[in-house]
């Protein structure tokens, strides 16, 4: 593992630790040259997921994307970066859990609206209002009622 702060690759590790719910392994790395300590994350790498968007696209799986919309739709609300990086991985699992090669976006658009749910509900209309695209204000007022229904 090179260095990140001189480049050098002599680094050794001084500790290791399951990380992520046992998902990752945590290592504490120093420097054998400078004396600096960084850490790394150790993951499984998994086959790439391809998502087949509306116009029938086809590109690879991004975590930033689904981390931007939530990001986006909890702007100015009460819900930490905590809890949005955990929506994020629960998402993430959900999906990857299915097991399959290709997904669509519409899938994964529903699961992120699931959960988003919970994390905070002003967050999940202004996704939903983005995702499902609401055209007038009676679609808006519909998925208010639905919203306020399963209360």
């Amino acid at each position: 593992m090179r260095c990140p702060f001189c480049g050098d690759d002599n680094t050794r590790v001084i500790d290791s630790r399951p990380a992520d719910d046992n998902q990752a392994i945590r290592r504490r790395r120093q420097c054998d040259e400078c004396g600096k300590r960084f850490t790394t994350y150790e993951k499984v790498e998994t086959i790439p997921l391809i998502v087949i968007k509306k116009d029938k696209n086809r590109e690879t799986y991004d975590r930033a994307k689904i981390e931007s919309g939530i990001v986006r739709s909890c702007h100015k609300r009460p819900v930490s970066a905590q809890d949005i990086e955990q929506a994020i991985d629960d998402i993430e699992n959900k999906i990857f859990n299915l097991e399959v090669k290709e997904i669509e976006s519409k899938e994964i658009g529903e699961i992120v609206m699931d959960r988003i749910k919970d994390l905070d509900q002003v967050a999940y209309v202004r996704f939903a209002s983005v995702y499902r695209e609401f055209k007038d204000a009676n679609t808006f007022m519909n998925e208010l009622k639905e919203l306020l229904n399963a209360k």
